[in-house]
């Protein structure tokens, strides 16, 4: 069996049963049907990408799947992930500033 099929397989075992794990991993529990009418396998094969899409899972098996990444590699996802992040706070400072003065009642002008 590949890597890959295992990790599908592991994605779509029974969680366990407490209460906090029920409701955000019943997505998951219920699976996704693809329903083959008259024989048209291109049309299911649509319904089950767009449904897949809609699901998150193949975002949950990419961000999941586990290789071996070199010590540069790593340094260089670092940095980016911290460069977003900077990015992020300081968009969202921005905002938080002009958000304050339009509540206070000055106007800006972008």
């Amino acid at each position: 069996m590949s890597h890959i099929a295992k990790h599908i397989s592991s994605i779509f075992r029974l969680p366990s049963l407490s209460p906090a794990s029920l409701s955000c991993e019943f997505q998951q529990l219920r699976g996704i049907r693809v329903r083959v009418n008259n024989g048209n396998l291109e049309s299911a094969l649509r319904v089950m990408k767009r449904k897949m899409d809609s699901s998150g899972i193949e975002r949950l098996i990419k961000r999941e799947q586990t290789y071996h990444l070199k010590n540069s590699q790593k340094r260089v996802l670092a940095r980016q992930r911290l460069e977003r992040r900077i990015q992020s706070e300081d968009f969202n400072r921005k905002l938080k500033a002009i958000l304050f003065k339009k509540l206070r009642g000055y106007v800006t002008t972008l």
